[in-house]
């Protein structure tokens, strides 16, 4: 494996170790099978343990693995004959967006999401999967393409957060992502948002204003990254790990606050170990949360959005 996190050493080691142990045993005639047989055992109650166990920081490490599949990498596995689409008929084409129509299990469907890339080269064409005003402009235009023609909407998010350049800014970043939330909130065709790696600020919210919101169970969701946090609360980014242990940004957390709808379980060691298994996870809640949606009228349908943020969040009063 060309990645390997922090917490993730010690299974690694056990690992290798018990393929060191195989290959002895093949190579010569001495029999290790019960001590191959013992390691594998504490492999699984290790990694059990590990995985079990996450702590915020570690989720936070899960959420930007370089190979943790795209928004590309889940369409190619869910949905069939998906035709994207490009530019915003203002400015430009933005590539750390992508839109277009798909079918999915025959009904036609608007897919919009973030990507970004899988290597160097590609993220910088894709701009590290951080949007410009002209990206989320090309997400509004198929989202209402998607009303006219009343076909549900299903958005993926993953990016740290939106662009904050000198010439986004110029063109209108805030605008873009205010007036993405305020028609998002008024779509008359179910919109299904799933948090699939970062889900950082504005930059994740213009697509995130949905009938359901699901989250990968290692993905985050934040008005901030916890490098930013830690830098305005304690002016060291390098506390980073401390913030994300208070900004309840984990998926659990928001299960708690009533943020998310639920909570999509993920393979063992992360999205990336199993793309196509991830893909059946995720697959398996989309047609849940159709089959739900599909039995709203459009009045209900915004009127039971109204209802879902009214009562999002708790607080204390002091």
């Amino acid at each position: 494996m060309k990645h390997i996190l922090e917490f993730e050493k010690p299974i690694i080691n056990l690992k290798e170790k018990i393929s060191e142990l195989k290959k002895f045993t093949s190579e010569s005639e001495l029999d290790l099978s019960e001590e191959i047989t013992t390691l594998e055992k504490r492999l699984a109650e290790l990694e059990a343990d590990v995985y079990g166990n996450l702590k915020p920081w570690d989720r936070v490490q899960m959420a930007r693995h370089p190979e943790r599949p795209t928004t590309m990498d889940y369409v190619e596995q869910i949905f069939t004959n998906f035709i994207e689409f490009h530019g915003d008929r203002y400015f430009g084409d933005d590539e750390a967006i992508i839109a277009g129509i798909a079918y999915y299990r025959d009904q036609p469907v608007t897919v919009i999401g973030h990507q970004r890339g899988k290597d160097t080269k590609e993220n910088i064409r894709r701009n590290f999967g951080m949007p410009h005003p002209e990206g989320y402009r090309k997400a509004l235009r198929h989202m209402k393409q998607a009303e006219k023609f009343n076909r549900p909407i299903i958005c993926f998010i993953d990016t740290k957060g939106a662009y904050p350049g000198k010439a986004a800014e110029e063109r209108g970043q805030s605008e873009a992502i205010a007036r993405n939330l305020m028609e998002m909130a008024g779509l008359t065709v179910p919109i299904i948002c799933i948090v699939i790696g970062e889900g950082g600020s504005g930059g994740a919210l213009a697509l995130g204003v949905g009938d359901h919101l699901h989250m990968l169970e290692n993905s985050t969701y934040s008005v901030i990254s916890p490098e930013g946090a830690a830098a305005l609360l304690w002016k060291d980014a390098g506390q980073a790990k401390r913030a994300a242990e208070t900004m309840k940004i984990t998926a659990y957390d928001l299960k708690q606050l009533h943020v998310i709808d639920q909570i999509i379980p993920e393979a063992r060691g992360g999205a990336h170990r199993d793309v196509k298994q991830q893909a059946d996870y995720i697959d398996l809640v989309i047609n849940q949360s159709l089959e739900q949606l599909s039995k709203y009228t459009k009045d209900e349908l915004l009127e039971k959005r109204w209802e879902k943020y009214k009562v999002m969040g708790e607080f204390q009063q002091l």
